[in-house]
Order: structure tokens, then sequence, then C-alpha cells
């Protein structure tokens, strides 16, 4: 299932996501001006190795240094290909400017950078002894997924389901698109936990950052009587906040 579109309502400029979507690009296309054997020192350096962290020494020594933590939050804005950018990048211009609308600024940045963290950690803890290199910013993204869903349960989207070489469009609500997305995240983490998989996909990043926007989103939602104000406009485009009818 590929999303197209959304009914989520936004009243102001998504100037977070917008940032952060140029941020993501401009780093990749550094990335592609690297040497091969820079790019392997870059990654090393700034994407997340999680057996320095779990592995016994020598490869799990860091020697203290707080700065070895950084990868946590580096490796979010990191992508191994065109097509890792791009689908992160179109997920994100989705879902993130309704969320961005509804939390405001300062939070927003807050909340995708902890979802980013936690899903880092996840990811690490799952994988302790992995070797292979983690990045990109699906982790995040998926706690920015999560909060869409409290916020827009009901909102309408519209998702193409390719059949063969038949493209299908369906109009689903939020509810049941995110819900089966994070159910086949869990389904495939799972899966590498009993076969012991390494590399490949980081589902547990995705559940974590999932799992953290559920947490962050309800934390920092607005209070109903500082929503109503806000959506003044309630009704008059046939939505409620929620983005039921």
């Amino acid at each position: 299932m590929f999303p197209l579109q959304t009914t989520a309502p936004i009243r102001s400029p998504p100037l977070v996501t917008w940032a952060l979507i140029a941020g993501n690009c401009g780093i990749f296309l550094f990335q592609l001006s690297l040497a091969p054997e820079e790019m392997e020192l870059f990654l090393l350096q700034f994407a997340l190795v999680p057996a320095r962290y779990f592995a016994p020494p020598p490869l799990g020594d860091l020697g203290g240094d707080p700065l070895s933590y950084l990868p946590f939050f580096t490796n979010m804005f990191l992508h191994g290909g065109w097509l890792h950018l791009l689908l992160n990048m179109w997920t994100l211009w989705l879902f993130g400017p309704a969320v961005e609308d509804r939390l405001g600024t300062i939070r927003y940045i807050v909340f995708y950078v902890c979802a980013g963290v936690f899903a880092s950690y996840t990811h690490a803890v799952f994988n302790p002894l992995s070797t292979v290199p983690a990045l990109g910013a699906s982790g995040a993204i998926a706690g920015v997924l999560a909060c869409f869903l409290l916020f827009y349960p009901w909102a309408q989207l519209i998702i193409l389901v390719p059949i063969l070489f038949l493209p299908l469009f369906f109009e689903v609500p939020a509810f049941v698109y995110v819900g089966l997305w994070f159910l086949m995240q869990l389904v495939q983490g799972m899966a590498d936990v009993v076969g012991r998989s390494a590399g490949g996909i980081a589902w547990w990043a995705h559940i974590g950052g999932f799992v953290a926007g559920l947490m962050l989103g309800a934390l920092l939602m607005s209070s109903r009587r500082r929503l109503r104000p806000y959506c003044a406009d309630e009704g008059a485009l046939g939505f409620q906040p929620s983005g039921r009818p």
C-alpha cells in the first residue's frame, strides 16, 4: 500500500517539515559526492553500528567518549539510496505537515528528534551484535505516523495498491492504513528475532519510533479546551479535527 493523499487539515506552512526534507536531501547529495573510501568512513562515523555499544571489547569498547553516542541522532539524517530517501521523504511530506500544525514548531522538533533517537535505541537493543551500519529517517517518521494516528484517526487516505501491472486506488481511514502498516512492522520484527536475522530493513527502529510517537503524541496533545479556539472552523470544511467527516 502506497499513500498518495490525506484529508487532514493544515492551517499554517509546515516550515519544520520542509526544513527536515531539505536537510535530508542535502546530506544525501553530500554522501553521493564522497569517494567509496570516504563514504565508508563517513557511515562508520555517523551511522549506527549496534555492536559498538553492546558487543564485548574490543568491538564494543567506546572508551567513555560521549560523542560516540552521536550516531543515535545522526543516523536519522542518512540514507542508503535514492529509493530509500524518496520513500521516507514522501511519507514525511504527506503526514508531517498535519502533525507539525497541531503540535507547533518547537514541540514538533522535540517530538521528531526524540522519536528518532528512541527508534535508534530500540534497533540497537534488538540487534546488539550487528555490525551493519543502520541509517535512515524511517524510525522518526514512524513516530510521525503514530502521532498522525492519534490526532487524525478518521482522516481519509487515498492509497495505491498495485496488483501485477494494474494500479488500484482505495480510500481508507488513517487508522486502517497506519494500523496495517504497524502490524506488518511487528510481524517482520518478530520474524527477525526468531530467525536471528541481521542487517536488511530496521524493523525494530520502525516499531520503536512508532511506540515513541504514540507516547509522546499523547503527552504533547493539546487539551480539549486549547483545541477549541484553534479549531474554530471545525465542520466548515466537512471534517472534525480528528479527520472524521
